[in-house]
């Protein structure tokens, strides 16, 4: 089966110099693909890359097949939405019109959370942190996505709303879309997930199903160990690009 998305071989990074190297990937219809990495792996810059906010600078990624080097909001044409962890609502927008902007349906952004219902005509950035982040995915999942990726949707939030985003992510798969998934919540992603791939210091060390890592806890424990103490030689002088990359990206 043709995979929804998929990279090959893929450098991706800042100015020129990446701080992804040789990185392969296959996003697949039905499938939540997790890809797990300490702070500083590349997790973000992949994201960016793949969803057309950060050019390659080399290797190829795929639509259904079709190598793309278009940017962001032409692959959201295509189906593709990003959620970046920044809060990415327009804060002076009512909760409804934020929907609206997106193209979402608002009768299917609120079967997914209807706890908005109650907040629709109140402006955004009124919102909780976590009423304002289920708002943001039900703007990317109430409307013809074929791919979510998603980075760090639980940041900053209480355990009972990251357990409603993760849950939401999972029927989004079920329903038929494609999942890359950044999570620093590792056992309630890995609980949600059907593949992962594992990146160190921008290299990817370890790719494929999630059950070999929920069987094997200890084995995410080394790569997380040896990530730490291995020998940063591989890192360009300016590899704290991806930590600042955590700070920037663009919304579904």
């Amino acid at each position: 089966m043709t995979p929804t998305m998929k990279a090959t071989g893929l450098h991706a990074g800042w100015n020129g110099v990446p701080v992804v190297r040789d990185f392969d990937l296959d996003a697949h219809a039905g499938e939540v693909h997790l890809l797990l990495g300490p702070n500083g792996a590349g997790k973000t810059t992949t994201l960016l890359t793949l969803a057309g906010d950060l050019p390659a600078i080399d290797g190829t990624v795929e639509i259904d097949g079709a190598a793309v080097k278009s940017a962001l909001h032409r692959r959201a044409r295509q189906g593709v939405s990003l959620i970046t962890e920044e809060r990415s609502v327009f804060m002076g927008q009512s909760a409804r019109d934020n929907l609206r902007v997106g193209r979402a349906d608002v009768a299917r952004a609120l079967a997914l959370f209807p706890e908005l219902e109650p907040h629709l005509d109140r402006a955004a950035g009124l919102l909780s942190g976590g009423q304002q982040q289920m708002l943001t995915l039900a703007r990317a999942l109430a409307r013809p996505t074929r791919v979510l990726l998603a980075d760090e949707l639980s940041l900053g939030l209480a355990p009972l709303v990251v357990g409603r985003l993760l849950d939401a992510v999972r029927g989004a798969a079920d329903d038929g879309v494609a999942v890359v998934l950044v999570e620093q919540h590792v056992a309630r992603a890995l609980a949600i997930a059907d593949r992962v791939s594992v990146l160190v210091h921008g290299r990817l060390v370890m790719s494929g199903p999630a059950d070999e890592l929920r069987s094997q806890p200890e084995l995410l424990a080394q790569l997380y160990l040896a990530a730490g103490s291995a020998a940063r030689s591989d890192i360009p002088s300016n590899g704290s690009a991806d930590r600042d990359a955590d700070r920037k990206g663009a919304t579904a």
